[in-house]
C-alpha cells in the first residue's frame, strides 16, 4: 500500500495494487474507488481529504507539491 497526497488539488491517493486499466467507481461526492479489469481493488481516491481525514494519521504520505508551489 502506497499513499500519496496533493496538496494543490487536496487529494489523497491510496494505491492498493496494480492495474494497466481501471474502472472508476464513485461511492461519494468525495470518493472514487479504482477497479482493476478483473474487478479487484487497486486504489482509494479522496477528494478535499483534508476535510475528511486528519492526515498526518494516515503516514507516511508522501507530499507532491507541484512546481508553482515550489
Amino acid at each position: 500500500m502506497k499513499s500519496s497526497y496533493d496538496s494543490k488539488y487536496d487529494l489523497l491517493y491510496i494505491k492498493l495494487g496494480n492495474a494497466r486499466k481501471v474502472h472508476n467507481k464513485p461511492v461519494s461526492e468525495d470518493i472514487i474507488l479504482d477497479f482493476s479489469g478483473s474487478g479487484k481493488l487497486v486504489g482509494i481516491e479522496i477528494l478535499d481529504a483534508s476535510e475528511h481525514i486528519d492526515l498526518a494519521s494516515v503516514l507516511p504520505v508522501k507530499i507532491q507539491k507541484s512546481s508553482s508551489q515550489k
